[in-house]
Formats: structure tokens, sequence, C-alpha cells
């Protein structure tokens, strides 16, 4: 089966979903092309209050009022698909799908999207969502009053830190040298902060618990010592992994996976933008990925009236 459209996005997260608004209200065809459950990281967010205009919302709420947006402007939509190729070079792309079919399109805008990084240790997975996070905005007011700790040593983990302590009564934060990689500001803030304590040079071995996270264990690395910290939370900020196993080779990508863009979106191949969280830049958020999926579509429509 070959279908053609004017712009295929990939990836139904923020800002594909976006993308797909700009594109097919701009009277281009059409197609998002989704690998999971569209709205990405987005639907993992329990309340958002941060997105103008909008007083509070979640994440699925807010993914599904856009998908109903880019579907009205006559955006298609295929979610749960299994992308197995992609010919992204020449006037017309193409993508393939595991169970054959292929779609071409004039031009591609990439918006596979990220995650955050994992440390893989025994009971990370069985405690994910049950006292593990990776997002102290979303999951932050669960933890009101309780003992929690942060993993990390950037600004995120100390920014987020901070933030934490709105909401527990202790955070401690676990990082495995003995000096921060954040910013001095971000550094001088957490230690002020009386809520804050801090384990230096310790790394986690193990989250433990019965049904809900209760102990973290952690070593400290210059005597191998093991000791646990009775926590109910932790919040995890060792870095974010762009989607873009893909992509490697088809397009330029810098010494971190993200997909290298211009301001207008625009990849290293013509006709192909890319936006949201797999490209490189600092902030990651809701109205990051929205705005950068405007752009992306209205380049890609300005690259189509060019042909």
């Amino acid at each position: 089966m070959n279908d053609t459209y004017d712009i295929i996005i990939i990836g139904g997260g923020a800002a594909g979903l976006t993308a797909g608004i700009y594109a097919s209200r701009a009277r281009m065809t059409t197609l998002i092309l989704n690998e999971g459950a569209l709205g990405g990281q987005m639907v993992l967010t329990n309340e958002v209050a941060n997105y103008p205009g909008v007083e509070t919302t979640n994440g699925y709420l807010l993914a599904n009022t856009m998908k109903k947006q880019a579907k009205s402007f006559g955006c298609k939509i295929k979610s749960n698909v299994k992308i197995v190729g992609y010919q992204l070079e020449g006037r017309i792309k193409e993508v393939t799908l595991e169970d054959g079919r292929s779609f071409k399109g004039r031009s591609i805008i990439l918006t596979p999207g990220g995650r955050p990084r994992s440390l893989n240790i025994p009971g990370e997975e069985t405690f994910k969502g049950t006292g593990i996070s990776y997002c102290a905005t979303c999951d932050g007011d669960f933890f009101r009053d309780k003992e929690i700790a942060v993993v990390g040593g950037g600004n995120s983990a100390l920014e987020e830190a901070v933030t934490l302590t709105k909401f527990a009564s202790k955070v401690t934060i676990v990082h495995q040298f003995d000096r921060f990689q954040a910013f001095e500001h971000a550094v001088e803030e957490a230690r002020k902060n009386p809520k804050i304590e801090f384990m230096m040079e310790h790394e986690p071995r193990e989250f433990m618990g019965n049904g809900r996270l209760e102990k973290l264990v952690i070593e400290h690395l210059p005597t191998g010592d093991h000791k646990s910290l009775n926590v109910e939370g932790t919040f995890v900020f060792i870095g974010y992994l762009p989607n873009t196993e893909a992509f490697k080779g088809l397009v330029e990508l810098n010494d971190r996976n993200e997909i290298v863009v211009d301001r207008d979106m625009k990849t290293s191949v013509a006709g192909v933008f890319a936006a949201g969280d797999c490209i490189n830049k600092r902030f990651r958020q809701i109205t990051t990925a929205t705005a950068e999926g405007t752009i992306a579509a209205l380049s890609a429509s300005e690259y189509l009236r060019q042909m």
C-alpha cells in the first residue's frame, strides 16, 4: 500500500501533535505515525498547571485535546505502529511499517521524543510509578510531608530538589562524585535549604519495599559500605535519552545523539525537520515542544511551497 502525503510526522507527543495541527490547518495533507500511545511523555504527567491559558489539566487530557484539534483539521493519525525503515533522501521520502505498508511524503518532521535515563538497578522497574519518578513537576505533590531522595548532581537534580522541598519533609540528594556539576547558583540554593541533606560519593544500588517504595540502598564509593535510606519516594535526574536510534546515519546527530537542527528546525537533510525532546536543546517542557512543533510545521510548509 502506498500513500503520499505532503507532510509525515514521526511521533505523536506534544511536538508531533502540534505540528499536525499547524500542518493540516495550512491545508497540507498530513499523517502522524506514532509507535506507542499518543501523547508521549506528556501523558505521564498527572497535573499540568503551567500550560499557558489552561489553569489545570493532566497530560492525558491535554494530549487528547491536541489529537482532536489535529483531526478536526484533517490530520490522519496512526498509532501503535512499528516503523522498520526510513528513506529520507530525495524529493519524496518514504516510511515503511512492519506490516509491509509504506507511506510517502514530500516532507518529514521527526518528533520521536525521548525518555529519562534509568539507573538500571534492582527494584527500579518494580517501583516506577509507586515511589520512583523522573519528574518533580509531575509527581512532587504525591510526596507531601514524606521523606524522599533525589539522585543526580546536575542542574536538573539540584533545582528539582529545591522544588521538591515545597512538598517533602526531607530531601536527600545522592550524588556519585564529591562535587556537583551544576551551576554555582543552583548548588548554593540547594545547600542553604534546611530540608536538603547530601550524600556525596554515593551511588544507588537497590530499591526495596512491599508494594510501595520504602528503602533506597546506597553505596559509599570510597569504602564500599552500604546503607539504607528510609524514603517513600526517589526522583532520578541523571540525564535524558533521545529516541533517535533509528536515525543514526540518516540525519546529523550530536555527541548526545540528539538531532541537530537550526532555528527553523531544519535537519541536515533537505525536507526533513525535527522538534521536541529529540533535538539539541536545553529545556524540555510541553511548551517548548509545542513551540518547536509549530516552527517545524511552518518551515515544512514553506519548504513545500518553494518546491
